[in-house]
């Protein structure tokens, strides 16, 4: 099996380039191994397969006991019904069996809370995390008479081997078949007998019109409830009168209103007595409505803070914070759209593991085709949360010096100097060395002046006390740092450095300082010294008559050097 892997490469590799060539291998060699893994797995997994044959009756799983019983009960099959039923004593008769799945029927249409089909356990050995004995599962609770009787599954021995799940002896034992059924439901009560003895699915017709008004009113009181506590957050705190307090009290009440409507509907279907059949169909319904009612409030959250925040940090203005704003709430609303997926598909039965394991190996191949793009990703993400730039600095990054405009979620746009726009991907922009002058608190002032050299050594003296003087009689120089030296004699000049900071985080501002201190400079230099070493030019005369000329620069122009 390798290889033929390796011969697939070594065709492939051919038509591409040798770079990528190298990064196929390197990628599929290291994939071998777990395909291997895979392999021996899959093959222990079939050697571990179950040796018994399906159940004709699905009772291998909790849930498959749970959906066959309701599905018999439905079709109003109590004999097959009993085959669900852990009879206490072989010697009951198929009509006791019957007899008391029909009871059963009925103590759970009275008053039971019974578990959604989704949250029940579809493998083999159960749920081993609920504090109960591996052999039993709890799905659900009755009360008759005051009377809690836990409804649990017992797991047993098939005829041909093989766990069979079937409602407990314990649970059988405590239906009273002869009590059950004695007082009608306060839907039996109601509706008329026409609508009692036609069935629809398996449940009679008005239970179903009973589910539709208890829906309705289950909004209406909900819708009530939110009204009334919104009117009460008002007239307390004034302040949510305004926006945009009043307007994130507003977003929030449509998805408590949904929530409460989903608790509502099950707290009066039970109370009512609508068919247990009807009420574990719409089990699942409920489920979904009370996690898009979640989902919808955590998504309405995620806008309210983002909105607050931006108006925040537009009052600030603060652009690169508006932005870091702007990418976390798109990350939010992406992560909440991928767990409420999953969630969903959950709830209706869909296996989740195997479709997430599918993600997986799915992601893995386009990661390895699309690395630029996650590379560009990182790199936005390491920009937005270290922040070396921000909108609106003026940086320079690599070879490009410009203003920050845009920080994307693939690249990043600089406005240069020439007014053009230059587009650094944000894995590239990341991984450069990045100069921030946005940041800079004061600017160096450090130029050397080079003097000619026959100035004496009281004109030196006169010349640094006077450039001295210049940058302490200055308010915007830092007197800490600022200094004027005598440093070299050179071949050419006598070299004086000056060295301070200009007190200023404004570039036109420290022009106008530089410029002022340059001129005073120049004038110091030419009133109390001999000025400036100038470019100059010897003649050198030899014997025979020949001249040679010799050109010495003394700088490289006739003002100071900065």
């Amino acid at each position: 099996m390798n290889i033929m892997h390796l011969a697939i490469v070594s065709s492939v590799s051919q038509r591409i380039s040798t770079r990528f060539r190298l990064i196929l291998l390197i990628n599929i060699l290291a994939l071998l191994p777990m395909a291997s893994f895979a392999q021996e797995t899959e093959q222990d997994t079939v050697a571990a397969a179950p040796a018994w044959p399906e159940d004709s009756l699905g009772r291998r799983t909790p849930r498959g006991t749970v959906t066959g019983f309701f599905s018999a009960v439905a079709d109003q099959d109590y004999t097959k019904a009993a085959f669900y039923l852990n009879l206490i004593s072989p010697i009951d008769t198929i009509q006791d069996g019957a007899a008391t799945a029909k009871a059963l029927q009925r103590l759970l249409d009275q008053n039971s809370r019974f578990l959604p089909r989704s949250w029940i356990s579809n493998e083999p050995d159960g749920r081993l995390d609920d504090d109960l004995p591996p052999n039993l599962e709890r799905v659900g609770s009755a009360t008759l008479d005051s009377l809690q009787i836990d409804l649990v599954l017992e797991k047993t021995e098939g005829a041909e081997g093989g766990p069979i799940w079937l409602f407990s002896a314990e649970t059988v034992r405590k239906i009273p078949v002869a009590a059950v059924g004695a007082e009608a439901t306060v839907i039996e009560k109601t509706l008329p007998n026409f609508l009692e003895d036609n069935n629809l699915g398996g449940v009679p017709v008005g239970h179903w019109i009973g589910m539709l008004v208890i829906a309705i009113i289950s909004y209406l009181a909900a819708w009530g409830l939110t009204s009334a506590l919104a009117w009460l957050i008002h007239y307390i705190w004034r302040k949510t009168r305004e926006e945009p307090t009043y307007g994130v009290i507003r977003a929030f009440s449509l998805p408590i209103r949904l929530y409460l409507t989903a608790v509502i509907l099950v707290m009066l279907s039970q109370r009512f007595g609508i068919s247990i059949i009807l009420r574990q169909r719409f089990s699942e319904f409920t489920i979904i409505v009370g996690l898009v009612a979640v989902l919808l409030l955590l998504w309405r959250l995620v806008d309210a803070i983002a909105n607050f925040s931006r108006r925040r940090l537009t009052h600030r203005n603060n652009m690169a914070g508006i932005s870091i704003v702007l990418f976390l709430r798109r990350a939010a609303k992406v992560a909440l759209l991928v767990i409420g997926s999953i969630a969903i598909l959950d709830t209706l039965g869909f296996d989740v593991t195997t479709g997430l394991a599918a993600l997986g190996i799915g992601g893995i191949a386009l990661a390895l085709g699309a690395q630029k793009t996650v590379e560009n990703f990182v790199g936005s993400v390491t920009l937005i949360t270290d922040q070396p730039v921000r909108v609106g600095d003026f940086c320079t990054v690599g070879n490009t010096s410009g203003t920050v405009e845009q920080i994307g979620m693939r690249s990043t746009r600089i406005r240069t100097s020439e007014r053009t726009i230059v587009t650094i991907p944000n894995g590239d922009f990341s991984s450069q060395k990045i100069e921030n002058f946005a940041f800079r608190d004061r600017f160096l002032f450090a130029p050397a002046l080079r003097l000619r050299y026959d100035t004496s050594p009281e004109q030196i003296q006169a010349v640094l006390s006077a450039l001295r003087e210049i940058l302490a009689s200055h308010d915007k120089v830092d007197q800490g740092s600022a200094r004027v030296r005598l440093t070299e004699i050179s071949t050419d000049s006598l070299k004086v450095e000056i060295f301070t900071y200009i007190l200023t985080s404004d570039f036109n501002e420290q022009l106008e300082i530089k410029e002022s201190l340059l001129l005073r400079m120049m004038e110091a230099v030419n009133t109390q010294g001999k000025g400036f070493a100038l470019p100059a030019q010897q003649l050198l005369v030899t014997e025979n008559g020949n001249s040679k000329a010799d050109h010495r620069k003394d700088i490289s122009d006739t003002s100071p050097e900065v």
